[in-house]
């Protein structure tokens, strides 16, 4: 994917709403999650159901993300989509939202005992991180999973949203954390989708209303200012 450029139109909007670009002038590393989505096979992987081939292409800068945070004492998040329960939890969705086909395949991929659940092999996630499984396309609803509850038990309250698909899971659970009052960015080259317009488009709206959008360059340099 191309380098995400925050365009002139935006960036005077953003100015005029908020007074400044990037709200988040520091990050407390101990009151901060970097919730990464669904870097798992069926979405990352080459020639699995629902594979987003730019996905591949920000593992480097997501691990370089996870160690800095973990480094000063912050939390890293892996978020994996579960196929256990999505028929009753989201019966609408798989019954009216989906071919016959594609939901059949859908399930069998994410199935926690097949390759496609799995965490894509080149991210560089430690067994003290925590992983939480999600059915729905926001991890912050409590009926998709128990994120919420987790990050307020460990007194979170700023969140890096880093992963796959930027404008459908990142931006759903992005979206949520906002309204659910916590303080949150879209980390630009460490979100990925499958067109540059779906991307920009998705920060753009993002920035405008919801939160921060910044790279992980810009993240790790607020890390711990005071």
């Amino acid at each position: 994917m191309h380098p995400y450029t925050i365009p002139e139109s935006v960036k005077e909007r953003v100015l005029r709403r908020k007074g400044r670009l990037i709200c988040l002038d520091t990050i407390d590393p101990a009151k901060t999650a970097l919730v990464v989505i669904d870097m798992q096979n069926h979405f990352v992987a080459e020639g699995f159901p629902s594979e987003a081939p730019p996905a591949r292409g920000i593992v480097d800068n997501i691990n370089r993300m996870s160690s800095a945070l973990r480094e000063v004492g912050g939390t890293v998040v892996w978020i994996q989509t579960t196929a256990t329960d999505a028929l009753n939890r989201w019966a609408n969705h798989h019954r009216h939202g989906l071919r016959p086909e594609v939901r059949d395949r859908r399930l069998a991929s994410l199935a926690e005992d097949a390759p496609g659940f799995q965490l894509y092999p080149a991210l560089q996630a430690q067994p003290n991180d925590l992983y939480i499984r999600k059915i729905m396309f926001s991890a912050m609803l409590p009926v998709s999973s128990n994120l919420h509850e987790t990050l307020r038990g460990r007194d979170i309250d700023t969140v890096l949203i880093a992963g796959t698909t930027t404008n459908v899971c990142c931006d759903s659970t992005a979206r949520d954390a906002m309204m659910l009052d916590y303080r949150v960015a879209l980390l630009s080259d460490a979100t990925a989708t499958r067109h540059d317009e779906e991307h920009a488009a998705t920060l753009n709206n993002f920035q405008l209303f919801f939160g921060d959008v910044m790279t992980i360059d810009e993240a790790i340099e607020r890390l711990g200012r005071e």
